[in-house]
């Protein structure tokens, strides 16, 4: 059950989240045809009076660039302006998510584009570790990842996650935590909803945009810290081979941060993750506002 935060931007204004409702008939609803962001935010740990935000500019950078795939011109200064009032709104008191999504909104049949109606809206809720901090099993889907020439993976596309949704109930039901998608060349492309990392002899090794996954904001930020802590880094193509004998897996993403992988398939991974923990509590440390040079990294906002 989530505690969704108590208000949300609908329609052009602050709502109570329980007003915030649409038809059954909405254009989206049917066709997959919306665009949506992710944040995370939490209150201050040094300061009271403040809610930091972990690279807002970032997020809404991409949420305006995947707009455009839904022929929508929605500016990052706009979202980012309704972002900040959404938060001084609803006072979080608590680590939270923020979920902000642009969608088709008129009520019609017809799956199209052109000549309807889109809306930008947002909602929240409080939300803790999104999976364990003391790590995962991940199973291989026999669902594959979309490519780019039929589906635009540089966007954040609702209808993406179909395959996600698929790729994550398969890999429940058989009884992991977690699943991981190939691409039609049979290259480890990411997880359900995450970037994937392997650490091999001291390198951390992930699979590049070419490789149809989506252009993680934490994903770049790992790659960042890595590089600034003098770990060296390859993007480039991951057998399947590969994630059975890493010395560290490790995934991704806005919800998740960084979570270790503890086994894939029927392959249990080291416990020993020097290079996953120190990230992850580097990753941490920067989104308390605790580390100098990260600073713009971090978005305070007085409440």
């Amino acid at each position: 059950m989530y505690n969704f935060l108590p208000y949300a931007y609908f329609q052009n204004k602050f709502v109570p989240f329980a007003e915030a409702t649409l038809s059954i008939a909405t254009h989206a609803l049917h066709y997959g045809t919306g665009a949506f962001g992710g944040l995370r935010g939490i209150p201050d740990p040094q300061d009271s009076t403040q809610i930091l935000l972990f690279r807002l500019d970032r997020h809404c950078q991409r949420l305006s660039q995947s707009a455009k795939f839904l022929h929508y011109n929605l500016p990052p200064e706009k979202i980012q302006e309704i972002i900040v009032d959404f938060v001084k709104k609803n006072q979080p008191n608590t680590s939270f998510y923020i979920r902000p999504f642009i969608f088709t909104s008129d009520l019609g049949i017809a799956p199209r584009l052109h000549n309807i109606e889109k809306s930008f809206a947002i909602y929240g809720l409080e939300l803790g570790d999104y999976l364990s901090p003391e790590g995962v099993s991940c199973r291989i889907s026999s669902w594959c990842r979309q490519e780019d020439v039929s589906f635009p993976l540089r966007g954040k596309i609702s209808g993406a996650y179909i395959t996600s949704s698929l790729a994550k109930t398969e890999a429940v039901e058989s009884g992991f935590d977690e699943a991981i998608l190939m691409n039609s060349q049979g290259k480890v492309s990411e997880a359900s909803g995450m970037n994937i990392f392997i650490v091999r002899n001291g390198k951390i090794i992930t699979p590049g945009f070419e490789h149809d996954i989506l252009e993680g904001i934490t994903r770049d930020s790992v790659l960042t810290i890595a590089q600034d802590l003098g770990i060296p880094i390859q993007e480039r193509a991951v057998d399947k081979s590969e994630l059975l004998i890493a010395d560290e897996v490790f995934l991704s993403g806005t919800a998740a941060k960084v979570v270790p992988v503890k086994r894939i398939e029927n392959y249990y991974l080291p416990e020993h993750r020097p290079i996953t923990e120190k990230l992850r509590e580097k990753l941490i440390a920067i989104t308390e506002n605790r580390e100098p040079n990260y600073r713009d990294w971090v978005f305070p906002i007085s409440i």
